[in-house]
């Protein structure tokens, strides 16, 4: 029953165009977050190469603090990973909600 099977790309797009495979992921031990390293799961996780509960338990993330990355990338794109320009960005979509 192949309609069964859960068929998974082998590479897909990483975020700077690349391509990702699951070799190429940051490695499970990850610690250290930098934009990169998140918009990479990201874009594993929307192609289709991990599922997000196989994201969060490779790298040991809280599903809020994944769903967070998701939707900073969707706003803001790379830029919105950034820590140090979070509340820059959250005090604009609160704005933007306004109206």
């Amino acid at each position: 029953m192949i309609e069964n099977q859960k068929i998974r790309p082998a590479m897909v797009i990483g975020p700077l165009g690349e391509p990702l495979t699951l070799e190429s992921l940051p490695p499970r031990e990850t610690r250290r977050w930098v934009v990169r390293r998140k918009a990479e799961v990201v874009a594993a996780v929307n192609g289709g190469l991990l599922t997000i509960d196989e994201a969060c338990d490779r790298y040991s993330l809280a599903l809020e603090e994944f769903a967070s990355w998701q939707r900073a990338v969707e706003r803001s794109g790379m830029a919105g990973l950034r820590v140090t320009r979070l509340q820059h960005y959250r005090d604009l979509y609160q704005r933007l909600q306004k109206y």
